[in-house]
């Protein structure tokens, strides 16, 4: 599956000079976890996080301390550009939704900004790929189903936890077909293949 297939397309963005206050308003707003940044060319220049404008944005209450508190160092941020992080992991449209996943896995970012040509075009959370992956195998086995007919072939399809379960014959163009076919359905983590003497009929 491909990232595009799975993506928000509707990306709230802010500018580098937008203050703190409206990046958190837009962000509550929105129900979002963080936001690209874009120059006025509407190139990425960084992306903006809930903890980016949650850092230092709070003043400590001075009723919680035994001893007056000091406020010293950097004033607070007063812009995105302040708080944002300048190198973001990003995806392409066209990028396997899996390495997307393992990017979110291995890191503490809950989405990536989805570039094409250095502008942005989407984003795609974490949220957006559990969505995917908590589809009901009923419903997943059913779409396959209809689309294989739609498309001349038949055969036996049974999905357990994402995993698709085929009956085909050994014809290694069909069953690529096949695979391209079932692989693209929101919701299959895997394609496998069983030969039970099943009938498998369709041109290539």
């Amino acid at each position: 599956m491909l990232v595009r297939e799975v993506m928000t397309t509707q990306v709230v963005t802010v500018r580098p000079d937008t203050t703190a206050k409206e990046a958190i308003q837009r962000l509550s707003a929105s129900s979002i976890t963080s936001m690209p940044v874009v120059d006025r060319t509407g190139e990425l220049v960084g992306v903006v996080s809930e903890a980016d404008v949650l850092r230092d944005s709070l003043l400590p209450e001075p009723r919680v301390h035994a001893t007056p508190v000091v406020l010293g160092g950097r004033p607070l941020p007063l812009a995105v550009a302040d708080l944002m992080s300048h190198l973001p992991l990003t995806v392409g449209p066209d990028d396997d939704l899996a390495r997307a996943a393992g990017l979110l896995v291995e890191t503490q970012v809950k989405s990536l900004p989805v570039l094409d040509h250095g502008r942005v075009v989407g984003m795609v959370s974490r949220r957006d790929i559990i969505k995917v992956l908590a589809r009901q195998d009923l419903l997943i086995e059913a779409e396959i189903d209809e689309l294989l007919r739609s498309s001349d072939f038949e055969c036996t399809v049974v999905v357990v936890d994402g995993v698709v379960w085929l009956e085909a014959p050994s014809v290694p163009h069909v069953r690529e077909i096949v695979r391209v076919l079932a692989s693209g359905v929101p919701g299959v983590v895997a394609v496998t293949f069983e030969d039970r003497g099943g009938a498998l009929a369709g041109s290539a």
